[in-house]
């Protein structure tokens, strides 16, 4: 299994300018690690990354959308992986950030632990590709490929607690950053 901060510290060498969208304690953990105007957190609308990240990408088809959801959250709207799969967009890479666990609500366990393939389902979606990551040496040696591929991509990290970041809910959804990450986008 990868700790999360570990993980999302390889992946922010990978990403330098990319719209990123996370929720929940992966956007807690994204703030600290990837400081970013074009950094969209969405926390509080449990489910939606996918459809969130998905509206980004066909918006903006010139560049890349990575989309940090978590496997609770995408359980809440396994509906987007076809929707995601129909319309396509190139750029749009999907992380689920898997550890078995509604994790912001107190860690009850998710439907299907431990059986649920979401690499699986996304593949029988119609995602352009899938990759499974358990070993973060491997992860490290073949992500840089894996962000080269033709969307959509689904990526499922099988990921531990790393080191807790703040929890500053305030901070995420200050209306300045909301007004940053707009002013950012319209920059582009």
């Amino acid at each position: 299994m990868i700790k999360r901060d570990d993980g999302l510290k390889i992946l922010a060498r990978h990403i330098p300018d990319d719209i990123v969208v996370a929720v929940y304690s992966t956007a807690f953990d994204w703030v600290q690690i990837r400081p970013h105007a074009l950094n969209y957190f969405a926390v509080g609308a449990m489910g939606l990354a996918s459809s969130h990240g998905l509206g980004l990408a066909l918006g903006r088809p010139d560049r890349r959308v990575i989309v940090l959801d978590g496997d609770g959250s995408l359980l809440m709207n396994l509906g987007s992986l076809a929707t995601i799969a129909n319309a396509a967009p190139r750029n749009f890479f999907h992380f689920v950030c898997e550890n078995g666990t509604y994790e912001a609500n107190g860690d009850h366990p998710i439907p299907g632990r431990g059986r649920l393939s979401f690499s699986g389902i996304a593949r029988e979606a119609g995602y352009a590709a899938t990759h499974e990551f358990a070993d973060i040496g491997v992860f490290e040696q073949q992500i840089g490929s894996a962000l080269g591929e033709t969307g959509p991509v689904l990526i499922d990290l099988k990921l531990v607690p790393g080191t807790e970041s703040p929890r500053d809910y305030r901070g995420l959804y200050a209306a300045e950053r909301r007004a940053t990450f707009r002013s950012a986008l319209m920059q582009l």
